[in-house]
């Protein structure tokens, strides 16, 4: 016995339809007339139906097979929701159906020295579009900045050891299908995976960067691609996956031919019971040691990717102070002096943003400061939420001076100074400070034209929000006492990959193009260690 009501098993339209057949009169003659007694049946719940033309039959018979199959279906959606909410809907099922596609994937991903099988069609076919699409970057060279020419290698007596560093935000495919509206410029050919993936692997091999710190590194392309080619190219690798269900991450990777892994330190952003980190944001710190000259210490190497919303300034500080207080504890040395460190990412912060500013000039006063204007990506300051008070909690057990409780790198008179009229926690003050020297590869503005460098370009925007930062080599002074060993220990700045303007990036499409695969350019520097 069919038990549901009529209306959960048939629209009212189509009720009515067979409902007026069955009213209008019949002639006994007809061709097309089907006995049909019944007393409870798919039709009707309270009548009888005593004759049913044979297409009404069979109208019935497939409105009954239609509902068998969906009874074990979710419901629709309902018809009220509005068109953004059915395409973003459809844009999930896509989302998936191509995730499915990436997972089985063809054979030659299983060899990291082939070619996509498709990518000569996709080449010929983008060719035929005549659009310029490859950027010019020439090395400038920076050595008439620092004291590390011939002379200085005669002074010291042993071979400097030179090193190069690539900073590169790579693009996850799944945060791209994920977010199709930055990608309206760019033909769909190039944002395939499998195309994007190839020219990716002859970025690495081009510049062949003896350090890389990649970010959106989505695990399954890592585990089964990325990983893979790089090790056969002759590095090793170091992963650390977003937490929650993100599906990217950070990659540190390095030749192991020059360099020798001492420690691994993965940073989890997220905090349980802290409001303010509840965020999937990751770091990853790694020392290594160079293989051949021993003698030389240790580098302090990081990369990290920051929370993108430009309104939530506030996490960002909160984040990066965690990343701060991490390297200031890996890279303290046995003697109390600290190694280099380079410092790699996207910051999702603008050049002179009070965030970057921080990381260059070791203190941020706040007070009164708008979260949205810590990062410097909007002009327009939405919310009007300001800093708080402390920014983070003194549960977090990170100091104001970005360093875990307990530890300090100062002497015990300059941390009385510091703490001097504070309250007993040390966060009474709308100030943050840290003790590393940093400085940046890059200056922002391009020599010749002065216009400004941009990193990242795509659909919505154009600008600078990846960074290499270092602890550059400070010149001895004749008073020591003014000169700790730590400023002594740091890296010389050889040269750098020049950016590039927004105009030329537009000459070229923007990014994504047919020659760089990711809406980031790559970021590279040469830097020397001093003995």
């Amino acid at each position: 016995m069919f038990v549901h009501p009529l209306t959960a098993v048939i629209s009212c339209p189509a009720t009515y339809c067979v409902w007026r057949q069955w009213r209008q009169p019949r002639h006994s003659c007809c061709k097309n007339q089907l006995s049909f007694f019944t007393t409870r049946n798919l039709f009707t719940s309270f009548i009888k139906l005593s004759v049913l033309h044979k297409s009404d039959f069979q109208r019935g018979l497939h409105l009954f097979s239609s509902l068998m199959e969906h009874t074990h279906k979710e419901p629709p959606l309902k018809r009220r929701k509005s068109i953004e909410e059915k395409d973003s809907v459809k844009a999930k099922v896509t989302t998936k159906q191509e995730k499915e596609s990436r997972e089985i994937g063809p054979a030659w991903l299983h060899n990291v020295t082939a070619i996509p099988p498709q990518s000569g069609k996709v080449q010929s076919n983008l060719e035929k579009t005549g659009i310029k699409t490859e950027l010019r970057r020439q090395w400038e060279d920076l050595t008439d900045m620092c004291s590390c020419g011939p002379q200085a290698d005669k002074r010291i007596g042993v071979q400097p050891f030179d090193f190069s560093v690539m900073c590169y935000n790579v693009l996850s495919q799944d945060l791209l299908l994920s977010n199709p509206y930055l990608y309206k410029h760019c033909n769909p050919l190039i944002l395939d995976w499998h195309y994007r993936f190839s020219n990716i692997i002859k970025e690495f091999e081009e510049h062949s960067a003896d350090i890389m710190c990649l970010q959106e590194v989505q695990e399954d392309h890592y585990t089964k691609q990325i990983k893979p080619s790089l090790e056969y190219l002759g590095y090793h690798c170091e992963y650390k996956r977003r937490t929650g269900h993100k599906l990217d991450g950070c990659v540190v990777a390095f030749k192991h031919s020059r360099f020798k892994l001492l420690s691994t330190h993965p940073i989890e952003f997220y905090r349980r019971g802290i409001p303010l980190l509840d965020r999937d944001n990751v770091g990853l710190v790694v020392m290594l040691q160079p293989v051949k000259e021993l003698g030389l210490g240790h580098i302090c190497v990081a990369t990290t990717h920051l929370l993108y919303n430009p309104r939530r300034g506030d996490i960002k500080l909160a984040q990066l102070a965690l990343l701060l207080a991490e390297i200031s504890r890996v890279s303290r040395l046995d003697d109390g002096t600290t190694c280099p460190v380079v410092l790699c990412g996207d910051f999702n912060s603008v050049p002179a943003s009070p965030l970057y500013t921080f990381i260059k000039d070791n203190k941020l006063e706040y007070a009164g400061m708008p979260t949205g204007k810590v990062s410097g990506q909007e002009e327009n300051h939405r919310g009007h939420r300001f800093l708080t008070v402390p920014i983070w909690p003194s549960s977090l057990g990170i100091s104001q001076l970005c360093q875990f409780e307990g530890q300090s790198n100062e002497p015990h008179e300059e941390q009385s100074k510091l703490q001097s009229g504070a309250s007993s926690n040390g966060f009474s003050k709308p100030t943050i400070e840290h003790r590393l020297k940093l400085a940046s590869v890059y200056s922002h503005f391009l020599k010749e034209s002065g216009h400004p460098e941009i990193t990242t370009c795509h659909s919505r925007t154009a600008m600078t929000v990846d960074y290499i930062f270092y602890s550059p080599a400070q010149k001895e002074k004749s008073d020591r006492t003014k000169c700790s060993v730590a400023q002594e220990r740091g890296l010389q700045l050889l040269a750098r990959l020049a950016l590039v303007s927004e105009a030329e990036l537009r000459e070229v499409n923007g990014l994504p193009n047919r020659h760089y695969s990711s809406d980031h350019l790559p970021l590279i520097a040469r830097f020397r260690l001093p003995s």
